[in-house]
């Protein structure tokens, strides 16, 4: 099948199961990635990355040692912003967080887009990657065009702003890149200024140690450090403070499927999680990308808000 072709149809595919957005790069990509590369050995560098060990493999940097032969990237935007999760409730949460479990939604549609790939070219071979592989995400989904990294480090794209989740195929197959995406924060400081624990240390650069979010999710330590318990806010996992004072965050449509729309205990938690057993704990984490918060963790994270 023609390269041209066969780019334009992959892309419109990805639409059709549902990724807001979809956008190729060409490996090994231009001198953003080296630089990109080197801004995170920087960040390793400096511990940024606290008890995140994984953001250490070397492989993050080699993106073709995920696939042999691999020729080009596909880097979709799932957009995760509903009505449902940006209403008011006692305990916060990332909105990332409040529906399926992304890694499965976008693994599943990944690999349905793979299946389709063989049968227009069966000597395609392809991987996908959805987070926990060692990637350059944000660096690769800029490089195809869906977004610029902004000043937090998000992805932002102009029409869907940082609400998106990202997932990647590999594929051994030359296809048309699109053209990559230029930054346009410009001298907007916004999520730099409104973070309470000055977490975005300069732009770009995140210190994990002094991140709600990190701490809330990442952090195994019995106790939540003084700094970032003073300021919790009501989030108990993941904060989004950063991104809600984005200017590109403002005018988002929304995205109606089931697999973004909140659990329901998420949008009525109250003081009486403290009660809930391990066991209890596991079924309402069953399903949602938040497992990896144990349930130890949940309790320390609600009497952090709530012991201020």
């Amino acid at each position: 099948m023609e390269n041209k072709t066969l780019t334009i149809e992959l892309k419109e595919k990805a639409k059709s199961e549902g990724f807001a957005l979809a956008g190729i790069a060409s490996i090994p990509g231009s001198s953003r990635i080296n630089l990109r590369t080197k801004a995170l050995e920087r960040w390793l560098e400096k511990d940024y990355h606290g008890e995140m060990k994984w953001m250490e493999a070397d492989r993050r940097k080699n993106i073709e040692s995920l696939l042999i032969g691999a020729k080009s990237v596909l880097a979709v935007g799932l957009n995760y912003l509903s009505n449902e999760n940006q209403r008011k409730t006692n305990f916060k949460f990332g909105k990332f967080s409040q529906g399926e479990d992304y890694h499965h939604v976008i693994t599943k549609k990944l690999k349905k887009i793979g299946k389709w790939i063989e049968t227009k070219s069966p000597d395609c071979k392809w991987k996908v990657c959805v987070d926990s592989s060692p990637l350059l995400e944000k660096a690769w989904a800029e490089e195809s065009g869906i977004g610029w990294i902004g000043k937090h480090s998000n992805l932002i794209n102009k029409k869907y702003g940082s609400w998106l989740s990202l997932g990647f195929m590999i594929l051994n197959k030359e296809l048309i890149p699109d053209i990559p995406s230029k930054p346009l924060c410009g001298q907007c400081d916004k999520c730099i200024d409104h973070c309470p624990t000055n977490a975005i240390t300069e732009p770009f650069v995140i210190n994990s140690e002094l991140c709600i979010a990190y701490h809330t999710i990442e952090n195994r330590e019995e106790k939540i450090p003084n700094k970032i318990k003073s300021n919790l806010n009501g989030w108990i996992a993941g904060c989004d403070m950063c991104q809600d004072v984005c200017p590109w965050n403002k005018s988002v449509p929304t995205n109606q499927s089931y697999e973004v729309k909140p659990k329901e205990w998420m949008t009525n938690l109250d003081q009486e999680a403290l009660q809930w057993n391990d066991e209890e704990w596991a079924d309402k984490l069953k399903g949602t990308t938040l497992k990896r918060i144990k349930p130890w963790m949940w309790r320390r994270n609600i009497q952090a808000v709530i012991h201020k």
